[in-house]
C-alpha cells in the first residue's frame, strides 16, 4: 500500500506539481482513504520526501570504471536513460520550482541524486588528470557542470535528451580538457 501511495505522490508531483498535489488527489489515484495516508505521513512535505527517496533509491548505482572516454559516455548514457523514464524530467522541474518554498525536497534531490552522480563522473576526470589524459589545469567542477548542464540544455530544446547526445558530449568537451587522444 505505502507503494502504491508514494507511486502516486510521484505521479501527481510530475503532472500537477507540488502546490497542486494534495492528500486527495494522492488518495483517489493511489486507491485509498485518505486517512490511510495520513496515518503514515502528516503533511504533504512528508508524502513528497518519502515518495521522491523511494524514486532515489531504486536508482542503480553507477559503476565507477578506468578512466576513458568511453567510461564517461557509458555513465552519461545511464544518466540519460533515468532521466527520460516517465515523469522524472518532470519531478526535476517541480523540485527547481519548489526549491523556495519547499527546501527539503531540492535538498534531498542534491544530495542524494547529484552529488552521487557528480561525484562518479569527477572520479573518472580525476583519474584521467592523474593518468595525464586530462590536463592538470582544468576546473573538474565546470567540466562536470558543462556535461550535466547541457544534458537539461539538450531536453529543453527538443523535449528528450538524443541518444547520441553522451558521445557528442564527451567528444566536444574533451577536445577543451584532454591532452592526448584516448
Amino acid at each position: 500500500m505505502d507503494d502504491a501511495i508514494l507511486d502516486a505522490a510521484l505521479e501527481q508531483m510530475a503532472e500537477q506539481g507540488y502546490q497542486r498535489m494534495s492528500f486527495d488527489s494522492v488518495a483517489k489515484v493511489a486507491g485509498v482513504g485518505k486517512a490511510t495516508i495520513y496515518r503514515r505521513w502528516s503533511s504533504k512535505a512528508e508524502v513528497a520526501t518519502a515518495a521522491l527517496s523511494k524514486r532515489i533509491d531504486s536508482e542503480p548505482q553507477l559503476k565507477q570504471k578506468a578512466f576513458s572516454k568511453e567510461a564517461l559516455i557509458s555513465m552519461l548514457g545511464a544518466i540519460r536513460e533515468r532521466l527520460l523514464q516517465p515523469n522524472n524530467m518532470a519531478l526535476v522541474g517541480t523540485l527547481l520550482a519548489e526549491e523556495k518554498q519547499t527546501p527539503e525536497l531540492i535538498s534531498l534531490f542534491r544530495e542524494r541524486v547529484w552529488h552521487r552522480r557528480s561525484s562518479m563522473i569527477r572520479s573518472v576526470l580525476e583519474q584521467g588528470q592523474r593518468e595525464g589524459r586530462i590536463a592538470k589545469h582544468v576546473d573538474l567542477d565546470i567540466v562536470i557542470d558543462m556535461i550535466i548542464g547541457s544534458m537539461y540544455a539538450s531536453y529543453l530544446r527538443r523535449n528528450t535528451i538524443p541518444a547520441d547526445w553522451p558521445e557528442r558530449a564527451v567528444e566536444t568537451i574533451w577536445r577543451g580538457i584532454g591532452t592526448v587522444t584516448v
